[in-house]
């Protein structure tokens, strides 16, 4: 296990009153599972984000490539809001419609193509989003070179409406111009995280325009594995946060 002094330190980041915190959801707050519907939410995590929400004044955000009610099903009202499908969908506040951004149907011919494939390749999985889809491959890693290829032949004829997204054994198509530091960038304009600094952590590629947003915006970004070794110390780490006296990070 890697030791606390290897994490972040704490005197990096802006005050509790002047924080706010968009978080990736699987592989940054839970573990990577075989799949989507098997993850499992670590004892104390909520009770954490729920500390951690109530330090920075409800400026607590989950960002991430699911669906919202799939967060809402395994984070029921933690976040104050969420962005999902990368920031195609963002619920800015408890209760408040879902607003979705105006995006190009996903062309037919690429979901019979992708049920067709996952027929083929015994263990791909095909995941079915509102605004595109994604070629899981983890259950048959041999085709994942393949799939990329036909994944790139489907964008390149829509003309830049869509792009091919890597992820972790994956490969993710949806419509260009929406990603995570789109997310960040709205969030951010309304309370409560106007006039914050925006904290970004993640853990894939998809997570990289997030990062690199919060830094725009004049906070921070973090990585796992480059910053935190795993979402186990991640976890650790935002525990101490929400434990702090009043006015302070925890020690």
């Amino acid at each position: 296990m890697s030791k606390i002094s290897t994490l972040p330190s704490l005197d990096r980041l802006p005050p509790p009153a002047r924080a706010a915190f968009l978080l990736d959801f699987d592989g940054t707050l839970v573990d990577i599972a075989p799949t989507p519907e098997s993850v499992v939410v670590a004892p104390g995590l909520i009770d954490t984000l729920l500390r951690l929400r109530e330090k920075c004044g409800n400026a607590l955000a989950v960002i991430s490539g699911r669906p919202i009610e799939q967060i809402d099903h395994f984070l029921p009202g933690v976040p104050y809001a969420v962005a999902g499908e990368h920031g195609i969908a963002i619920r800015h506040a408890p209760g408040q419609p879902i607003a979705r951004a105006p995006l190009p149907p996903v062309p037919p011919a690429w979901l019979e193509q992708a049920d067709r494939l996952a027929q083929a390749h015994p263990g791909m999985r095909v995941e079915r989003k509102k605004a595109g889809l994604v070629l899981h491959y983890r259950g048959a890693p041999d085709a994942g070179d393949a799939l990329g290829r036909i994944a790139d032949e489907w964008v390149a004829a829509t003309h830049g409406a869509f792009h091919v997204q890597a992820a972790k054994m994956a490969w993710e198509i949806r419509p260009a111009g929406i990603d995570k530091g789109h997310a960040v960038e709205a969030l951010m304009q309304a309370a409560p995280f106007a006039g914050r600094s925006p904290i970004f952590v993640g853990d894939d590629v998809t997570d990289e325009d997030g990062i690199r947003m919060a830094v725009h915006l004049g906070g921070a970004g973090f990585r796992i594995p480059a910053d935190f070794p795993d979402p186990a110390a991640f976890r650790g780490w935002l525990a101490r946060l929400a434990q702090g006296g009043d006015g302070a990070w925890g020690g």
